[in-house]
């Protein structure tokens, strides 16, 4: 089942749990410390919560659509690619306490968009590899699994 993320920098955590769970109707399916995910199936949907600074409001972190296999990243890449879009993709790396494939795509807006898949659990909230020409904005500099500034492995 694929489904779409919203990954969400939040000054407080555990005051952000507990309302996406009254809100959701759910228990997080993965808590680690400074990060909570839920896993929705109805609608498909995983919110990521990121432990921000304090006083700041919530604000966007990533997009993504959360895929079965690996196979589908690199059809995804292949078709972003046939289109256009300029993406860089990453395998093997450590994203929000999982080691995921994926590939990476910014919207109009410099929104950036992952698809990816979740191939196992993680020690750590880990950071994407350094090295993209798909180019962070100043705010997603900071965001826990943006792509980074740099060189890399892009397909354009």
């Amino acid at each position: 089942m694929s489904r779409i993320q919203l990954a969400l920098r939040v000054a407080d955590l555990e005051g952000s749990i507990a309302f996406y769970s009254k809100l959701l109707g759910a228990e997080p399916a993965k808590r680690r410390a400074g990060y909570a995910n839920f896993a929705i199936a109805s609608p498909p949907l995983k919110l990521v919560l990121i432990e921000g600074e304090e006083g700041q409001l919530t604000a966007l972190d990533h997009l993504g659509i959360e895929v079965e296999e690996t196979g589908q990243v690199t059809a995804a890449a292949d078709r972003l690619k046939g289109a256009g879009l300029a993406t860089f993709e990453e395998n093997d790396t450590s994203c929000c306490y999982a080691v995921q494939d994926k590939v990476w795509v910014h919207g109009p807006g410099q929104e950036p968009w992952e698809v990816y898949v979740v191939k196992a659990d993680a020690d750590t909230l880990g950071a994407s590899a350094a090295g993209s020409p798909v180019q962070p904005t100043a705010d997603e500099a900071g965001a826990c699994c943006a792509p980074a500034a740099g060189g890399g492995a892009a397909r354009v």
